[in-house]
């Protein structure tokens, strides 16, 4: 027997889903009792759906009219949960962009901030971590080495000690996992990790800073190829 809860969440991904996909426009008029008679489900589970989508500001609720959808530039662009959407669908290949951008213009700011910051724990797992990316290569585990890639830049942005650059750092992790279609696990880019890691822990800001920035660019860069082909 299906739950409520999974009805609910069936229901959140398909309206969120069309709704990122452009199959109901800015402008779109959408009516509870219509959308629960399509997907089958009861009007509390389609109420619960539509709270979510009205949270993140992607529809406003009228009375005796309807949800209204707004224009993606009013949707909460930084909720994890939209950006699930939106890369599942066409829009993937601009958002990876975008994303890459945001996090070229904040994470060497974020590594900055971690060399003055940064606690001893945090200092020791960076440097474990960067390791680790390192044996995951050799070892060729793409997976592996994507999950340790990903834990050392959350962390870059953690220590920071700043804590608006810590939601950016879980929203610029998307560019991360975009890049796990990518075999090319050079040296140069290993070794900027570890060269992060050892200017954190020595408190040198303007290395951190400077080698963090040639990390992200040269992640955009790769993503720039991957996304021509």
């Amino acid at each position: 027997m299906t739950s409520a809860r999974t009805l609910h969440a069936h229901l959140l991904d398909s309206l969120g889903l069309a709704l990122t996909s452009g199959q109901y426009p800015s402008g779109t008029v959408l009516r509870l009792d219509e959308l629960t008679a399509k997907y089958g489900v009861s009007r509390t589970v389609g109420r619960e759906a539509v709270r979510v989508l009205e949270a993140l500001r992607m529809v406003r609720s009228r009375p005796k009219i309807g949800m209204i959808v707004l224009p993606v530039a009013e949707w909460n662009l930084f909720d994890p949960q939209l950006i699930r959407w939106r890369l599942a669908g066409a829009d993937r290949r601009e958002l990876l962009k975008q994303l890459s951008q945001l996090r070229a213009a904040v994470e060497p700011a974020a590594a900055g901030l971690a060399a003055t910051a940064a606690t001893t724990e945090q200092c020791t797992e960076l440097l474990r971590l960067a390791d680790l990316m390192r044996k995951q290569a050799v070892a060729g585990d793409l997976p592996g080495f994507v999950d340790a890639d990903v834990a050392f830049h959350r962390l870059v942005f953690l220590a920071s000690g700043n804590g608006l650059f810590v939601q950016v750092g879980e929203v610029t992790g998307q560019v991360l996992h975009g890049r796990a279609e990518l075999p090319d696990l050079r040296a140069t880019a290993l070794d900027w990790h570890a060269q992060v890691a050892e200017a954190v822990a020595a408190g040198n800001s303007g290395e951190a800073e400077r080698v963090s920035r040639c990390i992200v660019l040269d992640t955009a860069a790769e993503l720039d190829r991957m996304l021509e082909t």
